[in-house]
This record gives structure tokens, sequence and C-alpha cells, in this order.
């Protein structure tokens, strides 16, 4: 399966079976007048056969950049069918009040490929509540926002890390040369010893070496 990173928490995982965008944006220039600095370049040109929204923040929902005319699933929660198989989208807040300062955000588990996979969109919550928990089980592959801010920070996300144990780990949603706000993902990596950093945005999985403990994959900045 082979993943791409567009920045911040947008991903495109393609594989035999389909293809599966997540939490796209498109031209983001808007907020430079409001001193916010990203730089990350727009999303053109992608095709997706599922196309998953977390949350309705405006570098999250672009929907309008993904091509293919694809099934959306977008701010929910629930068992969904999908081209690709159940999607359990499972209720979670953008923040440590119950969603009351920032709202609702969902978590999607799914599977593409024989790979079960989790996306945390902006998780806030200072941690997994037991049915968020048991919902994901054991996933193959998370996408976890490491930045702090509005999201968890490093030690809250290396703590669902160690809870779910899954294969590999992809932070998101931190502080890079593109984005001037959130925290970088050194606390997060610095948890590690088990660490790969890749030179580009891209990477497929069945490249990544065979791992013990979680392996934390690190595809560049675009």
């Amino acid at each position: 399966m082979k993943v791409q990173w567009y920045g911040q928490s947008a991903f495109h995982l393609s594989g035999a079976e389909g293809s599966v965008a997540i939490d796209p944006f498109a031209d983001m220039s808007g907020l430079a007048s409001r001193g916010i600095q990203f730089d990350y370049p727009p999303i053109e040109g992608v095709e997706a056969t599922l196309l998953l929204v977390t949350h309705e923040h405006v570098d999250h929902n672009g929907v309008e950049s993904i091509g293919g005319d694809p099934t959306i699933l977008r701010s929910t929660a629930g068992r969904l069918e999908s081209p690709l198989g159940e999607v359990v989208a499972i209720a979670s807040e953008h923040d440590a009040q119950a969603g009351t300062e920032r709202g609702p955000n969902t978590i999607f588990l799914f599977e593409l490929d024989g790979l079960r996979i989790a996306h945390l969109g902006d998780f806030g919550q200072r941690a997994l509540r037991p049915e968020q928990a048991a919902a994901l089980g054991q996933p193959d592959l998370v996408f976890i926002p490491v930045g702090g801010g509005p999201t968890i920070d490093a030690a809250e996300a290396g703590e669902i890390v160690a809870r779910l144990h899954p294969r590999w780990v992809v932070p998101m949603h931190y502080r890079t040369p593109r984005i001037g706000f959130l925290e970088t993902a050194d606390a997060f990596l610095e948890r590690s010893d088990n660490v790969q950093r890749l030179s580009e945005p891209t990477f497929d999985t069945g490249d990544l070496p065979s791992s013990d403990g979680p392996l934390v994959v690190v595809p560049a900045a675009p």
C-alpha cells in the first residue's frame, strides 16, 4: 500500500482494492491575512474511491480538492458501508472539554489491502476512553497528531501508541518549515528508539523494515 502525505493531516492511501483520501485541504492562502503560516501546496490532481473527513475545519475538509467522485464520509460516527468495505467511525472530541471548545472529531478505522488503518484526526482528548480503545483494537497503521495546541501533545500521543501497539505509526499535525504554529514532532520522536525518517513525503508499507515494536515512520514534509 502506498501512502502519500500532503501536510498537516492530509493523506492519500492507494492499494490494489482502491484508494482513500483523508482530511484534504484546498487553497489555504487566505490564512495569511490572519497571520497564520500554512505553506503546504494545495492538493490538486488527486482522485480517490473513498474520502474521509474527521471534522469540519478548513484545513481538514477541503473535499473539493479530491476528484474521482469518491464516496464521502464526514464528521460522523457508526459502522458505515463504503466501496472498500465497512468503515468504523468512532466519536471523539477535538479538545479535553468534551468538545465544548473545538467541537467533535471522528476517528476512522478501515481496512485496505489487508491492513487495519486508524486515522485519529484532530484528537484532543487527554486519553482514549475504554470504549474508543476497544473499538480500535490493534490497528496495523496509526496516523496520530503529535503537535499539541488544539490536539494531543507528544506525551499523550505516546500513551495512545503504547496502548494500541500498532506495527507502524505516522505522526501528523505538527510544526514543519511550512507550518507556523503547533509544536514540532521532536518530543514525540524522542520517545521512540525505532524511528525511520524518510527523504520523500511518500512511502510503501511493503518497503518498511520488520519490527518487534511500533515503527515510527516520518515522511518528509511536502
